[in-house]
């Protein structure tokens, strides 16, 4: 195989995972949320090295201010009116 056909394949793997990435933070937030908090209390355990605990509090998702008055996907948009 050639270098530059080797280089293309990691390029393709890589755009495709960026896509994989893309749609499931925009049709699951949540999934990927709880998933990011789960990766990142695996990394800050004191017994793993200082650069693994760096990573895991840069990649923990961002604390969400008490639940919001629906308690769903922390979007906090415009809700829709009540049907009464």
């Amino acid at each position: 195989m050639s270098t530059g056909l080797l280089l293309q394949y990691i390029v393709v793997v890589l755009i495709v995972l960026v896509s994989a990435w893309v749609v499931l933070k925009k049709q699951f937030p949540g999934t990927v949320r709880k998933a990011r908090g789960a990766i990142a209390l695996g990394l800050v355990k004191p017994q793993r090295a200082g650069w693994l605990q760096a990573l895991g509090r840069k990649i923990a998702p961002p604390a969400s201010g008490g639940g919001g008055a629906c308690g769903g996907c922390d979007s906090c948009g415009p809700s829709a009116p009540k049907q009464h």
